[in-house]
């Protein structure tokens, strides 16, 4: 068992330090790309310069996201100076593994002691052993360096940029409560308040009437007047925190707003454990915010869910085949899921092509119990 995963070491060894190549490789090309878009740059042509950064932040979230687990912000500055590091430190282990493997070939096969006696061989033979011992423990060596480099340069943004992200994430919540507060004041007034009146006037006249069906006619319209009010209430607690999020935790409650949407709608959870409320509940509104947005926008013919924990992530993945162009323009749906994630330091990456399909893919940092 030990040599399967020691053997499994070696081999993901080999293939992290390839990819480290074809990155590096990438990284250089990104360094020349941005070199080249500086002068467009400074004379105000700002379109090349942005796709190209565009080009390294995706290149350097995916390392962060190898290195660093999913769910991990890299700020704009450190990606520039790990693609500067990268394009260089990518390549390296590679080098430095062909230059041992050369070496050891020419032991092996090159040299020939001047004069053949059973300790030369001896001698020549334990060489060979241990320069191939060397290469083969310099593959996991290699990798966790480039980790620990990559871990160094993304491994998150600057203190003012952490400090500006905390700020704008508490004015988003501050905004996004008081808009809260503002539709449950003006649901109950337009609502329950109005039907409340309502039933007030309506027992207020049937004291007053002296015929007995007329009096049982305006208690009856009372009576269903206040279970509409009963009904209203019902669904403004339920909008707050439904009663099946609760019941039945976070797969239940994406199961069940699923089985509303008027298109079929494929669910794929799988939990290990409960979610702390708190990311539970953000994780249950942005899923139903993100289906409704499709059953009213996407024109799509079918939908899908999955829901995912690993490495410390809550993974959301909501997506159709609709028509597609979805934006995150402000005061839309999307924007409003990416603020709530915000809040808990979560995050949202848009794909949605003119033509479909629109994936949304948004993940928590969380820790389940």
């Amino acid at each position: 068992m030990r040599v399967r995963v020691w053997a499994a070491a070696v081999l993901g060894g080999v293939v992290d330090l390839a990819l480290g190549v074809v990155t590096g490789l990438v990284a250089l090309v990104l360094l020349a790309a941005l070199a080249v878009c500086a002068v467009p740059l400074v004379a105000g042509v700002a379109g090349p310069w942005a796709r190209v950064r565009r080009a390294v932040a995706g290149v350097a979230g995916f390392h962060a996201g190898r290195v660093l687990g999913a769910g991990r912000r890299v700020g704009g500055r450190r990606e520039v100076v790990w693609l500067a590091v990268h394009a260089v430190a990518g390549p390296a282990p590679v080098v430095v593994l062909g230059a041992m493997v050369a070496a050891l070939e020419y032991v092996l096969l090159r040299v020939q002691p001047v004069e053949a006696s059973g300790l030369n061989t001896f001698a020549l033979s334990v060489a060979t052993a241990a320069m191939a011992v060397v290469v083969v423990l310099a593959v996991p060596v290699l990798r966790r360096g480039q980790a620990l480099l990559a871990r160094r340069l993304l491994s998150g943004v600057g203190a003012r940029e952490r400090i500006r992200e905390l700020a704008a994430s508490r004015a988003a919540v501050v905004d996004a409560r008081a808009a809260e507060l503002r539709r449950i004041e003006r649901d109950l007034h337009d609502g329950a308040q109005a039907k409340l009146v309502a039933i007030r006037m309506q027992l207020g006249l049937a004291r007053g009437a002296g015929d007995l069906e007329q009096v049982r006619a305006m208690i009856d319209e009372a009576r269903e007047v206040a279970g509409e009010a009963l009904a209203e209430l019902r669904d403004l607690v339920r909008g707050l925190h439904p009663p099946v999020l609760a019941d039945r935790g976070l797969a239940g409650a994406i199961e069940a707003s699923a089985l509303l949407c008027p298109m079929p709608v494929e669910v794929d959870i799988d939990l290990p454990g409960r979610v702390p409320a708190p990311v539970e509940s953000a994780v249950y509104f942005a899923a139903a915010e993100a289906l409704t947005n499709v059953a009213k926008h996407s024109g799509a013919s079918r939908a899908w869910v999955r829901l995912r924990y690993g490495d410390g992530v809550v993974r959301l993945v909501v997506g159709d085949d609709g028509r597609g162009g979805v934006r995150r323009d402000a005061g839309g749906g999307v924007r409003g899921i990416e603020e709530r994630l915000s809040v808990f330091d979560g995050s949202l990456a848009v794909s949605s092509p003119a033509g479909g399909p629109t994936v949304l893919t948004m993940e928590v940092p969380c820790v389940l119990s």
